[in-house]
Protein backbone atom coordinates (compact mmCIF):
# COMPACT_ATOMS: atom_id res chain seq x y z
CA UNK A 1 0.00 0.00 0.00
CA UNK A 2 1.18 3.67 -0.71
CA UNK A 3 2.63 5.02 2.44
CA UNK A 4 4.80 8.43 2.92
CA UNK A 5 8.20 6.79 1.43
CA UNK A 6 6.40 5.60 -1.75
CA UNK A 7 4.29 8.31 -2.60
CA UNK A 8 7.67 10.86 -1.92
CA UNK A 9 9.99 8.44 -4.12
CA UNK A 10 7.48 8.09 -7.03
CA UNK A 11 5.97 11.62 -6.94
CA UNK A 12 10.39 12.57 -7.57
CA UNK A 13 10.39 10.19 -10.47
CA UNK A 14 6.90 11.74 -12.05
CA UNK A 15 8.72 14.89 -11.49
CA UNK A 16 11.85 13.69 -13.44
CA UNK A 17 10.22 11.29 -16.20
CA UNK A 18 6.48 12.62 -16.77
CA UNK A 19 6.98 16.32 -16.46
CA UNK A 20 5.80 18.03 -20.39
CA UNK A 21 4.62 15.08 -21.45
CA UNK A 22 0.71 15.67 -23.27
CA UNK A 23 -1.83 13.36 -22.33
CA UNK A 24 -3.39 11.70 -25.29
CA UNK A 25 -6.34 9.70 -24.08
CA UNK A 26 -7.41 7.68 -20.71
CA UNK A 27 -9.23 4.76 -19.98
CA UNK A 28 -10.81 3.54 -16.94
CA UNK A 29 -11.89 0.20 -15.80
CA UNK A 30 -10.39 -1.93 -18.26
CA UNK A 31 -9.99 -4.51 -16.18
CA UNK A 32 -13.22 -4.45 -13.49
CA UNK A 33 -12.26 -4.51 -10.22
CA UNK A 34 -15.01 -4.34 -7.16
CA UNK A 35 -12.14 -2.28 -4.98
CA UNK A 36 -11.46 0.42 -6.77
CA UNK A 37 -12.82 3.48 -6.45
CA UNK A 38 -12.56 6.77 -8.57
CA UNK A 39 -13.59 9.60 -7.43
CA UNK A 40 -15.04 13.36 -9.20
CA UNK A 41 -17.40 13.38 -12.03
CA UNK A 42 -16.07 10.13 -13.87
CA UNK A 43 -17.95 11.57 -17.03
CA UNK A 44 -15.93 14.31 -17.06
CA UNK A 45 -12.31 12.71 -17.00
CA UNK A 46 -11.70 12.93 -20.61
CA UNK A 47 -12.35 16.67 -20.95
CA UNK A 48 -10.23 16.71 -17.80
CA UNK A 49 -7.49 14.95 -18.91
CA UNK A 50 -6.95 14.42 -22.86
CA UNK A 51 -4.32 16.89 -24.45
CA UNK A 52 -3.14 18.26 -20.97
CA UNK A 53 -0.04 18.74 -20.06
CA UNK A 54 2.16 16.95 -16.72
CA UNK A 55 3.18 20.21 -15.30
CA UNK A 56 4.56 18.21 -12.30
CA UNK A 57 3.48 16.12 -9.27
CA UNK A 58 3.80 16.28 -5.03
CA UNK A 59 3.23 14.09 -2.24
CA UNK A 60 0.52 14.37 0.33
CA UNK A 61 0.95 11.85 3.54
CA UNK A 62 0.38 8.54 1.52
CA UNK A 63 -0.96 9.90 -1.79
CA UNK A 64 0.51 10.86 -4.91
CA UNK A 65 -0.80 14.11 -6.79
CA UNK A 66 0.19 14.63 -10.36
CA UNK A 67 -1.23 18.14 -11.82
CA UNK A 68 -1.65 19.14 -15.67
CA UNK A 69 -1.92 22.74 -16.43
CA UNK A 70 -6.03 22.62 -15.16
CA UNK A 71 -6.39 19.65 -13.64
CA UNK A 72 -5.75 16.96 -10.64
CA UNK A 73 -5.29 13.36 -10.65
CA UNK A 74 -4.71 11.63 -7.02
CA UNK A 75 -3.71 7.79 -5.84
CA UNK A 76 -4.34 6.73 -2.92
CA UNK A 77 -4.22 3.49 -0.83
CA UNK A 78 -3.65 0.48 -3.84
CA UNK A 79 -2.82 2.78 -6.81
CA UNK A 80 0.22 1.82 -7.79
CA UNK A 81 1.03 3.64 -11.25
CA UNK A 82 3.88 2.39 -13.16
CA UNK A 83 5.40 3.55 -15.95
CA UNK A 84 6.18 1.46 -19.57
CA UNK A 85 8.24 3.11 -22.31
CA UNK A 86 7.79 0.30 -24.36
CA UNK A 87 4.02 -0.34 -25.77
CA UNK A 88 5.06 -4.05 -26.73
CA UNK A 89 5.12 -4.23 -22.89
CA UNK A 90 1.76 -2.77 -21.66
CA UNK A 91 -0.01 -4.90 -19.34
CA UNK A 92 -3.59 -6.44 -20.58
CA UNK A 93 -5.21 -6.23 -16.99
CA UNK A 94 -5.16 -2.56 -15.55
CA UNK A 95 -7.91 -0.13 -13.53
CA UNK A 96 -6.56 2.87 -15.67
CA UNK A 97 -4.38 3.86 -18.39
CA UNK A 98 -2.82 7.22 -19.37
CA UNK A 99 -1.74 7.12 -22.51
CA UNK A 100 1.03 10.04 -24.13
CA UNK A 101 1.12 11.49 -27.33
CA UNK A 102 5.03 9.88 -27.26
CA UNK A 103 3.63 6.28 -26.94
CA UNK A 104 4.32 5.86 -23.62
CA UNK A 105 2.34 5.30 -20.99
CA UNK A 106 1.36 4.83 -16.94
CA UNK A 107 -0.82 2.25 -16.08
CA UNK A 108 -2.67 2.10 -12.71
CA UNK A 109 -3.40 -1.62 -10.82
CA UNK A 110 -4.86 -1.87 -7.67
CA UNK A 111 -3.74 -4.22 -5.11
CA UNK A 112 -6.65 -4.57 -2.57
CA UNK A 113 -7.98 -1.71 -2.68
CA UNK A 114 -7.19 2.02 -4.17
CA UNK A 115 -8.80 5.23 -4.80
CA UNK A 116 -8.22 7.43 -7.74
CA UNK A 117 -9.27 11.07 -7.76
CA UNK A 118 -9.79 13.74 -11.07
CA UNK A 119 -10.54 16.89 -10.54
CA UNK A 120 -9.93 20.61 -12.01
CA UNK A 121 -6.57 21.73 -10.47
CA UNK A 122 -7.65 22.82 -6.35
CA UNK A 123 -10.87 22.09 -6.77
CA UNK A 124 -10.53 18.40 -4.80
CA UNK A 125 -13.32 17.84 -2.41
CA UNK A 126 -12.53 14.57 -1.16
CA UNK A 127 -11.50 15.18 2.88
CA UNK A 128 -8.87 12.15 2.98
CA UNK A 129 -7.47 14.81 0.16
CA UNK A 130 -8.15 17.48 2.59
CA UNK A 131 -7.03 16.21 5.29
CA UNK A 132 -3.81 14.94 4.23
CA UNK A 133 -2.48 18.01 2.45
CA UNK A 134 -3.43 20.36 5.47
CA UNK A 135 -1.14 18.21 7.84
CA UNK A 136 2.65 18.87 8.59
CA UNK A 137 4.85 16.12 7.20
CA UNK A 138 7.11 14.00 9.12
CA UNK A 139 9.64 15.39 6.44
CA UNK A 140 9.35 18.89 7.46
CA UNK A 141 10.75 20.95 9.69
CA UNK A 142 7.60 22.30 11.01
CA UNK A 143 6.86 18.73 12.31
CA UNK A 144 8.24 19.54 16.06
CA UNK A 145 8.20 17.52 19.51
CA UNK A 146 5.54 19.65 20.51
CA UNK A 147 3.39 19.16 17.21
CA UNK A 148 3.70 15.16 17.56
CA UNK A 149 2.91 15.64 21.49
CA UNK A 150 -0.05 17.90 20.93
CA UNK A 151 -1.22 15.17 18.73
CA UNK A 152 -2.03 12.49 21.38
CA UNK A 153 -5.75 12.75 22.41
CA UNK A 154 -6.84 13.82 25.95
CA UNK A 155 -9.27 12.95 27.50
CA UNK A 156 -7.59 9.57 29.28
CA UNK A 157 -8.81 6.88 26.66
CA UNK A 158 -6.70 3.94 26.47
CA UNK A 159 -4.87 4.01 22.86
CA UNK A 160 -1.72 2.09 21.66
CA UNK A 161 1.50 3.11 19.85
CA UNK A 162 0.04 1.50 16.67
CA UNK A 163 -3.21 3.34 17.34
CA UNK A 164 -1.44 6.88 18.06
CA UNK A 165 0.66 6.78 15.42
CA UNK A 166 -1.34 4.90 12.54
CA UNK A 167 -5.17 5.89 12.71
CA UNK A 168 -7.48 8.77 12.56
CA UNK A 169 -4.93 10.22 9.60
CA UNK A 170 -2.76 11.89 13.01
CA UNK A 171 0.16 11.34 10.44
CA UNK A 172 -0.58 11.05 7.39
CA UNK A 173 1.12 8.55 5.20
CA UNK A 174 2.20 6.69 8.56
CA UNK A 175 0.29 3.29 8.37
CA UNK A 176 0.49 -0.24 9.17
CA UNK A 177 3.72 -0.91 7.12
CA UNK A 178 5.85 1.89 8.12
CA UNK A 179 4.94 1.67 11.60
CA UNK A 180 6.45 -1.65 12.04
CA UNK A 181 10.41 -0.10 12.01
CA UNK A 182 9.53 3.17 13.21
CA UNK A 183 7.99 1.36 16.82
CA UNK A 184 11.28 -1.00 16.71
CA UNK A 185 13.73 1.92 15.97
CA UNK A 186 12.18 3.15 19.29
CA UNK A 187 11.88 0.24 21.46
CA UNK A 188 8.28 0.13 21.77
CA UNK A 189 5.66 -2.61 21.00
CA UNK A 190 2.91 -1.79 18.96
CA UNK A 191 0.30 -2.42 21.52
CA UNK A 192 2.20 -0.67 24.05
CA UNK A 193 -0.81 1.23 25.95
CA UNK A 194 0.42 4.94 25.25
CA UNK A 195 -0.86 5.99 28.98
CA UNK A 196 1.88 4.68 30.31
CA UNK A 197 4.36 6.59 27.94
CA UNK A 198 7.02 8.63 29.47
CA UNK A 199 8.23 11.72 28.36
CA UNK A 200 11.49 10.03 27.29
CA UNK A 201 8.89 7.34 25.48
CA UNK A 202 7.35 10.24 23.03
CA UNK A 203 10.64 11.91 22.37
CA UNK A 204 12.01 8.39 21.25
CA UNK A 205 8.84 7.59 19.29
CA UNK A 206 9.21 11.31 17.57
CA UNK A 207 12.99 10.82 16.86
CA UNK A 208 12.07 7.60 15.66
CA UNK A 209 9.21 8.73 13.23
CA UNK A 210 11.31 11.57 11.65
CA UNK A 211 14.60 9.58 11.15
CA UNK A 212 13.04 5.92 9.88
CA UNK A 213 10.67 8.03 7.41
CA UNK A 214 13.52 10.19 6.04
CA UNK A 215 15.67 7.46 5.71
CA UNK A 216 13.52 4.90 3.75
CA UNK A 217 12.33 8.22 1.77
CA UNK A 218 16.16 8.23 0.96
CA UNK A 219 16.42 5.03 -0.58
CA UNK A 220 13.64 5.06 -2.74
CA UNK A 221 11.13 3.75 -0.54
CA UNK A 222 10.57 0.26 1.04
CA UNK A 223 12.13 -3.37 0.07
CA UNK A 224 8.26 -4.67 0.52
CA UNK A 225 6.88 -1.92 -2.12
CA UNK A 226 7.50 -0.40 -5.78
CA UNK A 227 8.01 2.56 -7.73
CA UNK A 228 7.31 4.23 -10.69
CA UNK A 229 9.14 1.61 -12.97
CA UNK A 230 7.88 -1.53 -11.07
CA UNK A 231 11.80 -1.77 -8.67
CA UNK A 232 11.39 -2.40 -5.51
CA UNK A 233 12.49 0.15 -2.65
CA UNK A 234 16.37 0.56 -1.37
CA UNK A 235 15.05 0.27 2.30
CA UNK A 236 15.95 -3.08 3.86
CA UNK A 237 12.65 -3.56 6.00
CA UNK A 238 13.62 -4.57 9.69
CA UNK A 239 10.58 -5.56 10.70
CA UNK A 240 8.28 -7.20 7.92
CA UNK A 241 7.06 -10.52 6.03
CA UNK A 242 10.07 -10.54 4.91
CA UNK A 243 12.16 -10.77 8.52
CA UNK A 244 9.54 -13.12 10.49
CA UNK A 245 11.22 -15.37 12.77
CA UNK A 246 14.51 -14.48 11.71
CA UNK A 247 16.47 -12.64 14.07
CA UNK A 248 16.15 -9.28 15.58
CA UNK A 249 19.01 -6.96 14.23
CA UNK A 250 19.41 -5.32 17.68
CA UNK A 251 19.46 -7.90 20.39
CA UNK A 252 19.50 -11.42 17.93
CA UNK A 253 15.59 -12.58 19.32
CA UNK A 254 13.62 -13.98 16.85
CA UNK A 255 11.03 -11.59 15.16
CA UNK A 256 7.63 -12.32 16.16
CA UNK A 257 3.92 -11.44 14.45
CA UNK A 258 0.95 -11.01 16.20
CA UNK A 259 -3.11 -10.05 14.55
CA UNK A 260 -3.72 -6.91 15.96
CA UNK A 261 -6.04 -3.86 15.04
CA UNK A 262 -7.25 -5.73 11.61
CA UNK A 263 -4.03 -5.87 10.63
CA UNK A 264 -0.32 -7.82 11.14
CA UNK A 265 1.96 -6.34 13.48
CA UNK A 266 5.49 -7.95 13.95
CA UNK A 267 8.12 -7.14 16.50
CA UNK A 268 10.72 -8.06 18.75
CA UNK A 269 10.07 -9.27 22.48
CA UNK A 270 12.92 -8.48 24.04
CA UNK A 271 13.75 -4.92 22.43
CA UNK A 272 10.46 -3.47 22.55
CA UNK A 273 8.26 -2.07 25.72
CA UNK A 274 5.26 -3.92 26.31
Amino acid sequence: MLELPESYTISKQIEQVLKGKIISCIEIMHTPHKFAFFQGDMDKYPDYLEGQAIVGATYHGGMIEIDTEDSMIVFADGAYPKYYEDKRKFPKKHQMAIYFDDETAVFVSIQMYGFISIFPKGKCTEEYYISSSGKASPLAEEFTLDYFISLYPSGGKKLSAKEFLATKQRIPGLGNGVLQDILWDAGIDPRFDMRQATEADFEALYTSVKKMLKKMCECGGRDTEKDLFGNKGGYITQLSKNSLYEPCMKCGHEISKANYMGGTVYFCECCQKR
